[in-house]
């Protein structure tokens, strides 16, 4: 097994906002509103090789395209290592290599030291690959920043910096929601009655009965559309089985890029297994730390459209399974935290038309998993209504 947990280590985008090209420090330190935008407007930067990312003080609207390109050159100097050299790239960044395959870089399948963007500040937004040139459209309003993809480690030894230019080539919806940050506003979702509340079990359980993780995130859409809303976010679906895992390293190693989808145990709603189960994994340490979730197609409809019940949990660390004394995951207990992060990463893909908290008559606000750690909560539940698609039919 040594091979499989050397390829499944991985990264999340651990980044810091940092200053950028000089014109954009003069506004950010007096004060000023962001910049406006408008179709046909242009703005340039520099994202030095130091940082791993750069706000352009630019707030863009939904629906806002936008075409980037960058040029110059940063240089990762030489390790200690006598075999090792200098490397220089351009915006594209460097081709992937086994090293590679243990980093820190935010966009997965992009080249080390590529240029890269991220739609607004918190870990919430998917990064996307720009490279020397590329166009992208803001699903939901945000702070465009910019960056490198880089480690931290990286970005302290590394010199030069890409110049990039930014041309606004439509500026998108003209609508109040339009420039409201991070997704549509929070509201009731009247779809979602007292009633079927009570018949939504409040816990899921381990294959021996016990009970588990709460139910805290329910979803409104068919099966494609949840699909695709997690995708969007960046979530990737995890393996079923060990023999998958086996299989997905080895063509991830293969193919030089991140093994995403270690899979997680098996637990049930409504009497059987979760139909999917998503994962967002951590720097370096998807075996140990990852934001995960189970998805459950419940019985029952909202408006018409079928009704997913939803289990998300943060892996922190291990712990002793006190049902066996086995080694398990260990959560974080303050559980509300990876509801709301499914919240901002569904939220930022401009999929989600509605979004709310409900909380139940009979709120879970403590309790322990079915391996026995505690957790709480303040027994709210999230409710997230997706964006009907006319070529999209019911499941």
């Amino acid at each position: 097994m040594r091979f499989l947990s050397a390829t499944a280590l991985m990264l999340a985008a651990a980044a810091t906002c940092a200053m950028p090209a000089a014109r954009a420090q003069s506004a950010q330190t007096s004060g000023t509103a962001a910049a406006a935008v408008s179709a046909g407007k242009s703005y340039e930067l520099d994202v030095d090789a130091t940082k791993q990312w750069v706000d352009t003080n630019i707030d863009l609207r939904a629906g806002e395209k936008l075409h980037i390109t960058g040029t110059g050159t940063i240089t990762y100097p030489a390790s200690d290592s006598s075999k090792s050299k200098a490397r220089t790239t351009g915006p594209d960044g460097l081709a992937r290599g086994w090293a590679d395959l243990i980093h820190q870089y935010a966009v997965a399948d992009g080249g080390h030291g590529a240029l890269i963007g991220r739609l607004g500040a918190g870990d919430g937004g998917q990064p996307f690959l720009v490279g020397a040139a590329g166009d992208y459209q803001a699903p939901v309003a945000g702070r465009l920043f910019l960056g490198i993809n880089q480690s931290l480690k990286d970005a302290q030894t590394a010199t030069g910096s890409f110049h990039v230019k930014i041309e606004v080539t439509d500026a998108g919806l003209n609508t109040a929601a339009a420039v409201i940050a991070g997704g549509p506003p929070e509201t009731a979702i009247t779809s979602i009655t007292p009633a079927l509340l009570g018949e939504i079990p409040r816990r899921v359980n381990d294959p021996q009965g016990n009970p588990g993780d709460m139910v805290n995130i329910l979803i409104v859409g068919t099966q494609e559309q949840v699909v695709q809303a997690f995708t969007a976010a960046g979530w990737v679906q995890v393996d079923k089985s060990v023999q998958d895992t086996v299989v997905a390293g080895l063509v991830a190693s293969l193919a030089k890029k991140d093994y995403l989808t270690m899979p997680m145990s098996t637990l049930y709603l409504f009497d059987r297994a979760q139909d999917y189960g998503f994962a967002h994994a951590e720097a370096v340490r998807v075996a140990m730390s990852r934001n995960h979730l189970r998805v459950w197609k419940s019985p029952y409809t909202a408006d018409g459209q079928p009704v997913w019940c939803v289990a998300a949990t943060h892996d922190i660390g291990l712990e002793r399974d006190q049902r066996n004394n086995g080694v398990t995951h260990k959560i974080d207990p303050a559980i509300d935290g990876e509801r709301e992060y499914v919240n901002d990463t569904l939220s930022s893909t401009g999929l989600v038309v509605e979004r709310g908290h409900v909380t139940p008559a009979n709120p879970l606000t403590e309790a322990k998993t079915a391996t026995g750690g505690s957790f709480h909560s303040d027994g709210r539940i999230l409710v997230l209504v997706l964006k009907a698609a006319a070529t999209t039919g019911n499941k």
